[in-house]
């Protein structure tokens, strides 16, 4: 092959591999949420990333980190969207668990103040799983297209 060819499709390829990346996007499709560190680091990398965060169905518990962590603007939701809120907690050794007031405070006021209002308008973070979904999500997050 010529070796203008050659560099032709090396730069084609390296032009469509930086669109790609553009439109490179982290699709949340079914979380249950679990242990905090994880998520954290995980949002933080698609913070830094640059990367847009479709939320196309249940976001639980600790994934609603992603709220308080990547920018609302980088943030759009499907219909299929969920999002569930309640109270931080623990597990001791043996397996009980155990409420965490001060974690749970830390987190509400993480979040963006419509998501904050929304949650203490119903009560706050308790035991009881809060869901935002529908109507109500879509008016705190654009839908995705």
């Amino acid at each position: 092959m010529h070796m203008l060819a050659i560099r032709t499709i090396l730069v084609v390829a390296a032009l469509c591999a930086s669109v790609s990346l553009l439109h490179a996007e982290v699709r949340i499709l079914a979380s249950p949420g679990g242990e905090v560190g994880p998520f954290i680091e995980l949002f933080d990398k698609v913070r830094a990333s640059g990367e847009r965060v479709v939320i196309d169905g249940p976001c639980l518990s600790a994934c609603t980190l992603v709220l308080s962590m990547v920018p609302n603007d980088r943030i759009c939701v499907t219909r299929r969207a969920v999002l569930g809120f309640h109270a931080a907690r623990s597990i001791d050794r043996r397996g009980r668990l155990y409420a965490e007031p001060e974690a749970s405070e830390a987190v509400l006021e993480a979040y963006p103040p419509p998501v904050r209002g929304w949650i203490i308008r119903r009560g706050g973070l308790t035991s009881r799983l809060l869901l935002l979904r529908g109507r109500e999500l879509a008016a705190i997050y654009p839908r995705c297209r």
